[in-house]
């Protein structure tokens, strides 16, 4: 999808998108694509209670679930997450949507990485698992080989360890592979204001989603640009946005880009609270307010180039 398209079909969405469920002072419940699953709009990334002690952790967590997040993303490559989240919440695993990933390419690694984040997250079966982080198409090669990790999780799923399977990318290219290869239940990409409204990134992903019936999980949504010098927030690869009206307007965007179930924000947990007040205040964007994101990606380089 080129950037004229797809600013067209903005334009057309920015006044007419309703979050499903959505009122004032709650975030959007919103269905989970072909799954069925009902899911709040926001989740809470590991990244947030990464390092933090476990009784820190078990109150962000509880924070969390109190002021409506029932989906929990993790992954083995967190730190320390999961063994933090695990603990966490014991006592509301039957009540949340928990996903975790593997960055194996193989059917043994896959299959042993998936066991041993069950027994760190105390959990005997995932909602949701993912193939993490696919960069090249030699990833999805890899990962598709009769000795990939597909076959893996696929048998997981057929044992009742894994209910739904997904993956993420942060590439249109192989995202595109991917949702080629396989009918996957999600898929995690970055769903951005700056990638979209500027380069276009994402657009021809949210429309295969679309097509083949994947909820998009979106990431990034609250990514500004590349730090420049010192980087002032420690769980940011990236600048975030810190001014909670910019913040607002991008979020917005990004919960109005159809498919897009939920967004996980900034592992940053001061960000991750902010992110989640804004939720509850979910409005799709108005056209004066399309126009202001617009003017705020003038200076700004994506963090995600598209690439034909």
């Amino acid at each position: 999808m080129r950037r004229r398209t797809f600013l067209q079909r903005v334009g057309a969405m920015a006044g007419g998108v309703t979050a499903m469920g959505a009122s004032s002072g709650e975030i959007s419940r919103r269905k989970l694509g072909k799954t069925g699953i009902e899911v709040f709009a926001i989740a809470m990334g590991g990244i947030v209670v990464m390092n933090l002690s476990q009784k820190d952790a078990d109150a962000m967590v509880r924070w969390a679930y109190d002021n409506g997040i029932t989906y929990f993303d993790v992954a083995p490559t967190y730190g320390n997450a999961e063994e933090r989240v695990g603990p966490a919440l014991k006592g509301l695993r039957h009540k949340v949507f928990l996903a975790c990933k593997t960055e194996k390419r193989d059917k043994e690694g896959a299959a042993e990485a998936l066991c041993q984040s069950l027994k760190r997250l105390q959990t005997d079966h995932f909602d949701l698992y993912q193939l993490h982080a696919l960069k090249t198409r030699e990833d999805v090669e890899k990962a598709f080989a009769p000795d990939g990790a597909m076959a893996a999780i696929l048998e997981a799923k057929e044992k009742g360890l894994v209910r739904f399977v997904g993956f993420s990318a942060h590439s249109e290219e192989v995202a595109l592979m991917a949702l080629e290869r396989y009918p996957f239940d999600t898929v995690m990409i970055p769903v951005n204001f700056i990638c979209l409204l500027k380069n276009g990134f994402g657009g021809r992903v949210l429309e295969k989603a679309k097509e083949t019936g994947a909820a998009v999980i979106a990431i990034k949504a609250l990514a500004k640009t590349y730090w420049n010098g010192e980087r002032k927030v420690a769980k940011c690869w990236y600048e975030p946005l810190m001014e909670r009206h910019q913040a607002a307007l991008a979020l917005r965007f990004t919960l109005s880009q159809s498919p897009v179930a939920v967004a996980v924000p900034p592992g940053d947990e001061g960000l991750f609270q902010m992110a989640v007040e804004l939720g509850k205040q979910y409005r799709p964007l108005s056209d004066e307010e399309l126009s202001t994101l617009q003017k705020l990606t003038e200076p700004l380089t994506p963090l995600f180039p598209l690439r034909d």
